[in-house]
């Protein structure tokens, strides 16, 4: 009987590279004998000697069947999962897997306008049909929450055929709604939920944080294990229940968009991260969140921020927050967070989570010591004590919702399509074929396929002009977009 310390896919692969076998199998660099010694000393032997291939002995992700299948099933234990899917194309391949398991041609799917681009990724590869829904903004931060049940409700009302309700949750900025509502609306209509838990892998094992995807009752969930628990880069894992989703399918899907060259590397740090995640998870946790609450206590003491805390709770939209968040407030300083997370970077040696207009987001974990909290609230007191002089000149708040276009193709459609480059000012009425959007908040001005309009002209204009950046067509100027293209009639 396995117990959650238990690492039988860690424990497999060391096992067998203390065998030291003869290798005439891929990787060429055959425990890095074959590698350059710079980059071989760096490393580690160690490591090298478990970068391993789907051996027999070793399992293969695409058919686990043993210490692969036994370190999947430990996580769908930690995690209340029914089963649970090892990735090595980090979230953005279990997200895409989520949506192409339950959609097809046509078939639409309920997403937030603000979804990550994997969601999008998978929306034109599976020509499925977005039925979009806005994301709460707020009005302080300038930046979005999640979807209200309510806005869900409606949706399904509208469209009662959809094949999926996709919910961040919590958002980037540690924000949660009421994502259990939102599974009973859902659910209600024989859809299922679908999760992006890209930034929550943590909150499963702490009760002062949001309810996790599985705790609330949904679907199939994305967690990033390397974001926040303690895995490597670009590992994570896919949660789901039974019922209204086919595991199997899942399961085909995850493979036609994995590699067939696993990484050992990654896949055994999943099984480590799931070991201390449960063991230990809710120590940790703990940890973090105290060190977190002591820095936004202290960042609170200084003249012209905010961090933000608990006072931003009480709408549907703003349901729960993760503590470990620190989502810092700049605007009354009078500068951007973008200058301030420069401005981190040269005077402290600081790096930051992200930075936009009006904040900085700072994320803590079991990895942080007190001495790093310290460093923070110094360097933020010394900024804070360098522009002082400019706190008069508070930023402004400039957050505007534009209208969403008429969709005119699908996503896939429009990707295919052939296209042209037509100047800004005569793409009115025209499909659009690149993505446009301005972040804060990260809410798409259009996607492929969507028409045009002087409006929504007139939005990318006043965002410019607001300061606020404008991301994603190919001309970075903004001086043209690419179109599909026209065929005139054959006179």
């Amino acid at each position: 009987m396995s117990s959650q310390f238990d690492t039988p896919l860690f424990s497999g692969i060391v096992e067998h590279a203390k065998k030291n076998p003869t290798q005439f199998h891929i990787p060429g660099h055959k425990k890095g004998a074959g590698m350059d010694p710079t980059f071989r000393e760096f490393i580690g032997e160690n490591a090298l000697s478990i970068d391993l291939i789907n051996i027999q002995p070793l399992d293969d992700l695409h058919q686990p069947k043993g210490i692969i299948k036994q370190a999947q099933d430990l996580a769908a234990e930690a995690f209340g999962a029914d089963h649970t899917f090892f990735s090595v194309q980090g979230t953005s391949g279990a997200i895409m897997t989520m949506v192409m398991s339950v959609c097809g041609p046509g078939d639409k799917i309920i997403v937030p306008r603000n979804v990550h681009k994997s969601v999008m990724s998978a929306i034109v590869f599976s020509g499925a049909t977005p039925v979009f829904i806005h994301p709460e903004v707020d009005p302080n931060l300038g930046i979005s929450h999640g979807m209200t049940p309510e806005a869900v409700q409606r949706a399904l009302l509208q469209h009662p055929d959809a094949k999926g309700v996709l919910v961040i949750n919590p958002t980037y900025f540690g924000i949660a709604g009421d994502l259990q509502k939102i599974v009973e609306v859902a659910h209600s209509y024989h859809v299922p939920v679908l999760v992006d838990e890209a930034h929550g892998v943590h909150i499963h094992f702490h009760d002062k944080l949001p309810l996790s995807a599985m705790q609330a009752g949904a679907d199939m969930a994305a967690t990033s294990v390397h974001k926040l628990g303690g895995s490597m880069t670009q590992s994570s894992i896919l949660n789901v229940r039974e019922g209204l989703v086919s595991p199997s399918r899942i399961q085909s899907i995850l493979s036609m968009l994995t590699t067939t060259s696993t990484s050992y590397l990654l896949l055994a740090s999943l099984d480590v991260a799931r070991k201390r995640l449960a063991t230990e998870g809710y120590e940790l946790a703990e940890r973090a969140i105290r060190l977190a609450e002591e820095a936004r206590k202290q960042i609170n003491e200084i003249h012209h921020l905010h961090c933000v805390g608990t006072e931003i709770l009480g709408t549907e939209a703003t349901f729960d927050l993760d503590p470990t968040k620190l989502i810092v407030s700049v605007r009354e300083l009078g500068i951007t967070g973008y200058e301030v997370e420069k401005w981190l970077r040269e005077h402290y040696n600081i790096e930051v989570e992200m930075s936009d207009l009006y904040n900085i987001l700072c994320i803590v974990t079991p990895g942080d010591q007190e001495g790093d909290i310290e460093l923070l609230v110094r360097a933020l007191t010394s900024l804070s004590e360098e522009f002082s002089h400019l706190s008069d000149n508070h930023l402004p708040v400039s957050v505007m919702l534009p209208d969403i276009p008429v969709l005119a193709l699908t996503p896939r459609d429009a990707f295919y399509a052939e296209t042209e480059v037509v100047p800004i000012e005569e793409s009115a009425g025209r499909i659009i074929a690149e993505f446009v959007m301005v972040y804060p908040p990260g809410i798409p001005i259009f996607i492929p396929g969507e028409i045009i309009t002087e409006d929504n002209l007139a939005y990318i204009q006043e965002n410019l002009e607001a300061g606020l950046p404008v991301q994603g067509p190919e001309d970075f100027t903004l001086q043209s977009l690419r179109v599909i293209k026209e065929h005139k009639a054959i006179r």
